[in-house]
Order: structure tokens, then C-alpha cells, then sequence
């Protein structure tokens, strides 16, 4: 098998797979370890996957911070979908805690409350959007704003919630990995995510395909916590089973 043989079956098998061992890679192809590590350090350099110890994965789990107004533009259709069906459980005289993240802002725009609605959030976009509705009653947390996302983050915004219960929380989030749970790419804004999951009934994730098998800076809590994801129809082969075993309900947005 050429060079090039082994490069495609390599990117064929991670089409499939969320990782895959150098040993195995050289049980396969009856190659050297070291013969698998160049071809994926050729790979890696070309784009087509990550390596990580001992192993190839098929993207890069580490996911950076970026501006709010970049993100607003990617997954555009994908968010409003997931806004829509996370505004179906919004119910009469409900109160809720929204967090921040463009995926949140596509729920606000999709909110129509039921008489009142009771709203606490970190998101100024939110606040802003849900102001035009006279039937929302808005706590908007103070504290330190997070520029990126322009959110609130820190004490002051931690504080607010010790006095207060809800339904349920809205949560967006930077990654959702299998095995390190969901993360946020702010250390400030995960230890606010975690304070508002111990206010909430239920924790709902609202996050676009692209969020799963990558990693934020900062770890928001383990799957397990989580009780409702919903994602778009290019949710990763398998990743819905995997999740729903852990006892984690899945909504997929059409």
C-alpha cells in the first residue's frame, strides 16, 4: 500500500470514528508505529485531522473564544431551529434562566410567553431582545462584562442566584465531549454555568452539531448533569445513542 493509500483509509476510518489508536492504524495496515506517525504528522499539517496521545481524531477538540459577532453568523438556520424547539417548553407563567452564547440569543428571538414569563440572564443581547415583549419580566445580572460574549460573569452575577429557583435553564455551551462533559471557553462564565444548573429544576443545552467532540477552556460540568440536549440533524452518527444511554434526552431541531 502506497503512501497515499494509507492517507485515505486513515481520513475514511475517522469518517466514522471519533478516534483511532497508532497501534491499531498499524495492525491494519501492517506498518511500523513510527511509519503511522509520520503519515499522521503529514495529515495533521494538511488539516484533515488532530493528533492526540497516541491517537488521530477527526477534529480539533479545543475550541478557541471568539467574538460574539462571528459566531452570529455561522450555523445561522441550525440556531433558529434549535431556538424554536427549545421555546416550545416555555410554559404559562414559567420561569426561566438563560445563559449566554448566540444559540441562546436564537431562543429569545423565539419566546412567546404564555401570560408572564419570569426571565433572569446573563446575556445583554437577550435582555435586549426580550424587552420588546411587556408580558417577560427581565433580571438582567449585573457584574463584570465579558466582552467577547457580551455577558455578565463574576461575583456579583453568582450572588443574585442564591435567592432564587427555576424550571429550568437554558444553557449554551462552547463543547460537549464525551468524556469531559460540556465546557465554556471562560473559567468566569463555567463558574456562573454552574452556579445557575444548582437554581434550575432542569438543565436544557441548546448547542448546533458543530459543538460536539470538541473542548472549551473551562469544564461546566459532566454530561451526567445535563437533561435535555437539543442539536441539529447533523448531530455526529452515534452521538445520540451515546448520549441517551447516559440517560440524557435528545431533541433534534428539523
Amino acid at each position: 500500500m502506497t503512501k497515499e493509500q494509507r492517507h485515505e483509509f486513515i481520513t475514511l476510518q475517522l469518517t466514522t470514528r471519533d478516534s483511532i489508536s497508532v497501534i491499531e492504524l498499524s495492525h491494519l495496515l501492517s506498518v511500523s508505529p513510527v511509519t503511522i506517525r509520520k503519515d499522521l504528522a503529514e495529515l495533521e499539517q494538511e488539516g484533515k485531522l488532530y493528533r492526540s496521545h497516541g491517537c488521530a481524531k477527526p477534529i480539533n477538540p479545543f475550541t478557541n473564544n471568539r467574538p460574539v459577532n462571528e459566531k452570529e453568523v455561522l450555523f445561522v438556520e441550525e440556531k433558529r431551529r434549535i431556538g424554536i424547539k427549545a421555546a416550545s417548553f416555555v410554559t404559562e407563567r414559567d420561569s426561566i434562566i438563560i445563559a449566554s452564547g448566540t444559540t441562546v440569543h436564537a431562543l429569545a428571538r423565539a419566546i412567546r410567553p404564555i401570560e408572564r414569563l419570569s426571565v433572569v440572564s446573563a446575556s445583554l443581547p437577550v435582555t435586549l431582545t426580550l424587552s420588546a415583549d411587556h408580558n417577560i419580566d427581565i433580571i438582567q445580572l449585573g457584574g463584570w462584562l465579558r466582552h467577547s460574549s457580551l455577558s455578565t460573569v463574576g461575583e456579583f452575577s453568582e450572588s443574585v442566584l442564591d435567592h432564587l429557583t427555576f424550571s429550568k435553564l437554558y444553557l449554551g455551551v462552547d463543547g460537549i465531549d464525551f468524556e469531559y462533559g460540556i465546557t465554556t471557553t471562560d473559567i468566569r462564565e463555567a463558574q456562573l454555568n454552574k452556579k445557575m444548573m444548582r437554581a434550575a429544576e432542569k438543565t436544557i443545552v441548546v448547542a448546533d452539531s458543530s459543538k460536539f467532540g470538541r473542548r472549551g477552556f473551562a469544564k461546566i460540568s459532566d454530561l451526567e448533569e445535563v437533561d435535555l440536549i437539543i442539536t441539529d440533524s447533523n448531530i455526529p452518527q452515534g452521538a445520540r445513542h451515546k448520549l441517551e444511554e447516559r440517560g440524557i434526552e435528545v431533541l433534534v431541531a428539523e
